[in-house]
């Protein structure tokens, strides 16, 4: 049994994994992580666990081959719940949650958990094994410090910044309630003020020709471009902006596909912008990232090819 890690309002990507499964007559189980709570009853032993979801399906640790953890949301906590309380049962929860995955840490992965949390967690170590592998990414900073953004903004940006929070608040295929990048500039310096209590990565706008979203499966690139010159990011885009399908330069591909190597993830989704100065840009991986609209407006078989890359791995383990 493939077990996949996702949420209660994930569709479409994970229908579509799921179908390939079933046309292989390989068995799976939907684990919803937000809903990893009182709704569901969970029992872990040093060694194992039982899982019974809330619509009555029950999981147990030794049928599972191998996980693919699609995406990992925030636990929902009871309305109902005393606001004393509430820390507490998240807190619980999350530490259950950890304890389950790390049971079935020794089977394959798409990707290896605890991998994809480090990198997930550090876009200035992304930037760092990028340069290593020789690709080109902007001057960056990370800091809540006023004075030494300044400084940086003067330094290095030529009168025009991107300022980007570390994480998105929403990821999705239509980057729905996105809240994660803004342009500073010369007479916007003043508004960092606040920025003591939202830490940001600053790095130079890049004049663009295009943006890329590459996803990367174990050697294989499934590229999308879209010809968003206008907008610092294109899911903040308004307008028709449709994507068309890429072929990246061998020497970008063999850079991406070392450094992905070096960072222990078999998938992920890659964005680069290709600059007016011919540079590709290395901007960041989300280990987990949306690509579902390159399936559907490109017809890139990319769940098919997490599932084949995954069921080869759980043959080789077995």
């Amino acid at each position: 049994m493939i077990l996949c890690i996702t949420h209660s309002k994930d569709f479409y990507n994970i229908d579509i994994f799921f179908e390939y499964l079933d046309s292989k007559n390989i068995p799976w189980f939907r684990l919803n992580s937000d809903r990893m709570n009182h709704f569901q009853k969970i029992s872990v032993t040093e060694n194992s666990f039982e899982l019974t979801d809330e619509f009555g399906n029950t999981l147990r640790s030794e049928d599972i081959r191998g996980v693919w953890h699609r995406k990992a949301w925030g636990i929902t906590i009871p309305e109902e719940l005393d606001e004393d309380y509430k820390k507490t049962f998240l807190t619980g929860y999350s530490n259950l949650r950890y304890n389950l995955i790390t049971v079935l840490e020794d089977i394959p992965w798409v990707n290896p958990y605890e991998n994809e949390r480090k990198i997930d967690a550090s876009k200035m170590l992304q930037l760092k094994l990028a340069k290593e592998n020789n690709l080109t990414i902007p001057q960056t900073i990370f800091s809540n410090d006023e004075e030494k953004i300044t400084t940086f903004f003067h330094q290095f940006c030529n009168g025009k910044a991107v300022a980007k929070l570390h994480s998105l608040t929403a990821k999705s295929m239509g980057g729905e309630n996105l809240i994660s990048t803004m342009i500073i500039e010369e007479d916007t310096l003043e508004n960092l003020s606040d920025i003591a209590y939202c830490p940001m990565i600053f790095q130079p706008y890049i004049d663009k020709e295009y943006e890329l979203r590459i996803v990367y499966i174990a050697g294989d690139f499934f590229t999308g471009k879209i010809n968003n010159s206008e907008n610092v990011d294109w899911r903040l885009a308004q307008g028709d902006y449709f994507w068309s399908a890429y072929e990246l330069p061998q020497n970008v591909k063999t850079g991406l596909a070392s450094m992905m190597e070096q960072m222990g993830l078999y998938i992920g989704a890659i964005d680069m912008i290709k600059g007016k100065d011919g540079k590709y840009y290395f901007l960041e991986v989300n280990p987990q990232g949306e690509w579902g609209m390159l399936q559907k407006e490109l017809g890139f078989p990319i769940a098919e090819k997490i599932a084949d890359n995954l069921i080869k791995r759980i043959n080789i383990h077995e």
